[in-house]
């Protein structure tokens, strides 16, 4: 049975900079407006075939365009390599301060290189910024057969992991993008796993807008020092930039995911086959110019007061519930937000057992009458169902009372 909450909060947003509150007055909602209110930018003009621009914290689409032909990403495909080690640090497989060695395999790797040498070590922090920065496909095979003994190996996790994304029109066939028949991917598929990256671990943009740094080799021949160079020139001529990773091949052309963050609204921009290096940067800076001028972001910031959930049968009578996560929503037509409201449903009671993190009610958001969005209310506590023993405990305490 639903207890349905009918919070109907009409909500006053307001932009900080240009609106003050009183000191004893809730700010509702969050409201983060990049363009001018009612203004809507014009279709994006690129001469790339291939591209796509999603926002980040939603996944939300804002532009598409034959974003999922398939297509060779180059080095593009890093992304994915950089996944599979942040996941690996996260796991605790491995640690930033690891040494890693170079195979004679990892050092003959040809294109973008930092010219690593067999029996070298270097650590994974090391060989982080020399495949974020210097898009390094030897350091990547050292990393791949470090992380999970073969490159082999270590791509076939690759393609796991695009498979739990989401990613239907991707085959990787090895682990820096190297031309190789049948390793493709889409502009969509792209933006799927750079979005998982950026917000999963939002790390990888220290590495991504290094411009330039040194490493050092040390190896039999002595000790010698290797610049970096950032291959992504948004870093320096994009003042919202923060990643992420080129890539060209003959094959694949001149690709790029693009992310960038203008206050809170953080973009992707995948360009693919562009035909030369400035016009894939210049088709990026397009995407996410016109992302950031259409794009205004709503977030409920305001705090839910929800009774706990009554247990019925249950070794504890009530339990404490939340929301799982905090509501944001990206609106794109220039739309008065200040008439969002929400509608919360709940259980009234639940019969034991309960697991932590179950549904037992949803916040329902509306614009205009019209559904946008909405997430879970969830219980925060596993409560187990009353035993015989339980209940006699219960009845033994209330005798001494």
């Amino acid at each position: 049975m639903k207890k349905i909450l009918a919070l109907i909060v009409s909500v006053a947003l307001c932009v900080t900079d240009v609106c003050a509150m009183p000191k004893n007055e809730l700010i509702l909602h969050e409201n983060t407006q990049s363009a001018t209110e009612g203004t809507i930018s014009a279709e994006p003009e690129i001469d790339t075939p291939s591209a796509i621009l999603m926002e980040a914290s939603t996944g939300q689409i804002i532009y598409e365009k034959a974003a999922d032909e398939q297509l060779p990403p180059a080095s593009v495909t890093k992304v994915m390599t950089l996944l599979l080690i942040f996941d690996a640090l996260d796991e605790g497989k491995i640690k930033l301060s690891d040494n890693v060695s170079v195979s004679e395999y990892a050092a003959s790797m040809g294109g973008s290189q930092v010219f690593l040498e067999p029996g070298e070590t270097q650590t994974v922090d090391t060989m982080i910024k020399c495949i974020a920065v210097a898009s390094a496909n030897d350091a990547c095979v050292a990393m791949a057969e470090h992380i999970w003994g073969t490159e082999e190996e270590f791509v076939a996790k690759m393609n796991a992991r695009a498979k739990e994304l989401g990613m239907e029109h991707t085959n990787f066939l090895n682990c820096n993008g190297l031309d190789a028949d049948g390793h493709v991917t889409t502009a969509r598929d792209i933006a799927l796993m750079s979005r998982e990256l950026i917000t999963r671990y939002p790390k990888i943009h220290d590495y991504s807008t290094i411009w330039m740094e040194n490493i050092t080799h040390t190896t039999k021949k002595g000790t010698t020092e290797f610049g970096l160079a950032n291959t992504n020139k948004l870093i320096r001529q994009y003042q919202y930039a923060t990643g992420l990773k080129t890539g060209s091949t003959n094959k694949a052309k001149f690709c790029l995911s693009a992310t960038a963050k203008k206050d809170d609204l953080e973009l992707i921009a995948v360009i693919m086959a562009a035909p030369d290096p400035k016009a894939r940067f210049k088709d990026a800076t397009t995407l996410l110019n016109y992302g950031f001028g259409k794009c205004t972001k709503y977030k409920d910031t305001t705090p839910f007061e929800l009774e706990p959930l009554k247990i019925r049968g249950g070794i504890e009578k009530e339990m404490p519930v939340a929301v799982e996560t905090e509501f944001q929503y990206i609106d794109t037509t220039g739309a008065n937000l200040s008439g969002i409201k929400r509608k919360i449903e709940i259980d009234q009671e639940k019969q034991a057992p309960v697991k932590k993190g179950e549904k037992v009610g949803t916040v329902t958001y509306l614009l205009n009458g019209k559904k946008i969005g909405e997430i879970s209310i969830q219980i925060q506590k596993s409560v187990g169902k009353m035993q015989f023993k339980h209940a006699f405990a219960e009845i033994f305490q209330n005798f001494l009372l």
